[in-house]
């Protein structure tokens, strides 16, 4: 009986354990022993062989330090401005009652049902030369601005596309919020402010390393927007992988590049995930 016990829940796990590795661990399996194949200018990867060209050559070549520095601080950029707006975004949402609360938490996630790509080219309509920010610019005498093909395209439109998967998280954090204890914090006395800083915030700090997390992955590994807003001179570690893999079909080292972005955002989330929860359980000490 206890053996039986002991193989149930592995035997309950095993389609979803299934379907993590067909997905997830046999093409990550794949694409890192790519990354480590020979390329041949004529024939492509060899099969079989071994070499860590492709990693000195991103470890020693500054052209990837710009595009990978260029990619974590943009992604880093994005992620505090989602949480700047979208933590008091879902506070002011918890707030709410039927049926404003619906009505607003439609609109927040109607983004996610249009295609990235759909989006992107709504902004390139946007912040082009001819597009409505400068129109208003040229009405208030400031003139045309640039703001396509640049670093700020790309933050604007990530901000738009990743703000979603911040207030979600931090929303449903709140959702487990006594209100009762803020209204405690109130009538003895506390400001509205020491109440947020005090109670509210220690309380959410969970939802918004959950929604950090998201957002700065996503960003970090971002193509369409990237591609579409950022131009060919502004590039991007996955518009890199992309030219290296379908334009110089160098698979090698587009797989090369795609692991150390990997073993990048890994490296920062961990680091972040045990900064903030180590705050977290400061703070509930």
């Amino acid at each position: 009986m206890s053996e039986r016990r002991t193989w149930a829940p592995w035997a309950m796990s095993a389609p979803s354990l299934l379907l993590f590795a067909v997905m997830l661990a046999v093409p990550l399996l794949l694409t890192t022993i790519l990354s480590f194949n020979v390329y041949n200018v004529d024939s492509g990867p060899v099969a079989g062989s071994f070499t860590l060209e492709h990693y000195v050559h991103i470890v020693t070549d500054s052209y990837y330090y710009e595009i990978f520095w260029r990619t974590l601080w943009i992604s880093g950029l994005v992620t505090l401005i989602c949480i700047a707006i979208g933590a008091p975004e879902a506070y002011i949402l918890s707030k709410m009652r039927a049926p404003w609360r619906s009505i607003f938490l439609l609109i927040i996630l109607a983004p996610l049902l249009i295609s990235v790509v759909v989006r992107a080219f709504g902004w390139s309509m946007l912040l082009g030369p001819e597009g409505l920010i400068n129109d208003i610019f040229r009405l208030v005498g400031i003139g045309p601005v640039k703001l396509l093909y640049n670093e700020t395209a790309i933050v604007i439109a990530l901000v738009h596309v990743m703000l979603p998967f911040m207030v979600i998280p931090v929303w449903t954090s709140l959702q487990k919020l006594d209100p009762s204890v803020e209204s405690a914090s109130l009538s003895l006395g506390a400001s509205h402010f020491t109440t947020l800083r005090r109670v509210v915030f220690p309380q959410v700090l969970p939802g918004i390393l959950s929604g950090s997390l998201i957002v700065f992955g996503l960003a970090a590994s971002s193509f369409a927007i990237p591609g579409l807003l950022g131009g060919r001179r502004v590039k991007m570690v996955a518009t890199l992988i992309y030219d290296e893999y379908l334009h110089e079909l160098n698979w090698p080292l587009g797989a090369a590049i795609a692991f150390v972005l990997l073993a990048a955002n890994l490296v920062i989330m961990l680091g972040w995930n045990r900064m903030v929860e180590g705050r977290y359980k400061k703070t509930l000490g």
